[in-house]
């Protein structure tokens, strides 16, 4: 036995105690797919794709992935890039005729990409999320938002944040717009656009738009947990108040491990963007913060949600693990935390071993 084979068994080991922990304490609900090269090395699923019916997540169980859609956008403007339609240097309010509005007219689509923009956000949190998310959904019917253009008032007369490309903060918003700048430059709807082009080119057949209200075979059910006093789960309720209802630019569409993979390879290969577009779209480009470089570029600041963090930190903080990411080229982890909403995380064998993680 040599000693990849020996510490792929201990991984494997590992990751099999984790996850079943995680789960039976209600903190982890989903999917998880290792692979290297080709080969899987650790698949598993967790906990119910239906609570009330008892339906168990599946390996190739259908999530609704929220924000890691924002990926599929960045591709998407950036292959609109290598075709000569725009440039990273395009301003974006003069495209989609918002010169009237609060849209600097010098941010880019290079600023939105990267969340440098400084524009306001179609949902500002303070801190505390539920109460932030109820006030937006009294003041306006959330549950009509079913094309991009809808979220246009949520946020083009508010004033910027910060100066255009002073520094980086989360932003769904400058995706919107993208999505918007696809819409009219491909001349067909964002859903369509992604679906033909990536999709389809990356062989991710079990990856689409599917909307809250539609009824489609295999799509997990996004719950939130109820807790105590004390923290602790003691029920869960559904989180169809939680959410907008379709899939928009900033996120919301529906795939599998498996699928996800098959996107990270096919990005990675060279079948979705030129070599130039695909070295820069996995470069680093701007810092979240001064001690932590995020991944941007002409995409590439998508979403960093704690769970995803937790999850990697399952591997950062186990040192079979570190061992076993110096063995391997790359390991990719994909699954879910707590609601059955889906988060995907491409975790490179040095950034592993340092505690790190990458998110696309």
């Amino acid at each position: 036995m040599n000693d990849f084979t020996r510490d792929a068994g201990a991984l494997r080991h590992r990751l099999t105690e984790l996850l079943a922990e995680r789960s039976r304490a209600g903190d982890f609900s989903g999917t998880v797919l290792l692979q290297h090269g080709d080969a899987p090395l650790f698949q598993g699923a967790y906990g119910y794709a239906n609570r009330p019916w008892r339906v168990e997540n599946a390996v190739d169980t259908r999530f609704r992935i929220a924000s890691i859609s924002k990926m599929f956008t960045a591709v998407a403007v950036l292959q609109l890039v290598d075709a000569g339609e725009l440039s990273l240097d395009t301003e974006v309010a003069p495209c989609l005729d918002l010169d009237e509005t609060a849209i600097p007219p010098e941010a880019t689509v290079y600023h939105m990409l990267t969340m440098t923009s400084g524009i306001a956000d179609w949902f500002e949190e303070s801190g505390n999320w539920e109460e932030d998310w109820a006030e937006l959904c009294r003041d306006h019917p959330i549950y009509l938002f079913r094309e991009n253009e809808d979220y246009l008032p949520l946020f083009v007369d508010e004033p910027p944040m910060f100066p255009v490309g002073e520094r980086f903060q989360y932003n769904g918003a400058g995706y919107i717009l993208l999505g918007l700048m696809i819409e009219q430059l491909a001349d067909e709807r964002y859903a369509e656009y992604v679906r033909h082009n990536i999709f389809a080119r990356a062989g991710m057949a079990r990856s689409g738009f599917v909307a809250l209200d539609d009824v489609d075979r295999e799509v997990a059910e996004g719950y939130i947990p109820i807790t105590d006093a004390d923290d602790h789960i003691v029920d869960w309720r559904k989180n169809i108040y939680s959410t907008t209802p379709e899939a928009a630019a900033d996120g919301g569409a529906t795939s599998t491990a498996g699928d996800l993979v098959r996107f990270i390879d096919a990005l990675r290969s060279g079948r979705l963007l030129s070599q130039r577009l695909t070295k820069a779209m996995l470069s680093p480009h701007v810092r979240q913060r001064e001690d932590r470089p995020r991944v941007t570029s002409g995409s590439m600041a998508s979403a960093t949600p704690s769970s995803a963090v937790r999850t990697a930190g399952l591997c950062a903080g186990d040192t079979r693990v570190r061992k076993m990411a110096s063995a391997v080229a790359s390991i990719t982890i994909l699954g879910s935390m707590s609601t059955s909403s889906f988060w995907g995380i491409r975790v490179g064998a040095r950034d592993v071993s340092a505690g790190k993680s990458t998110i696309f």
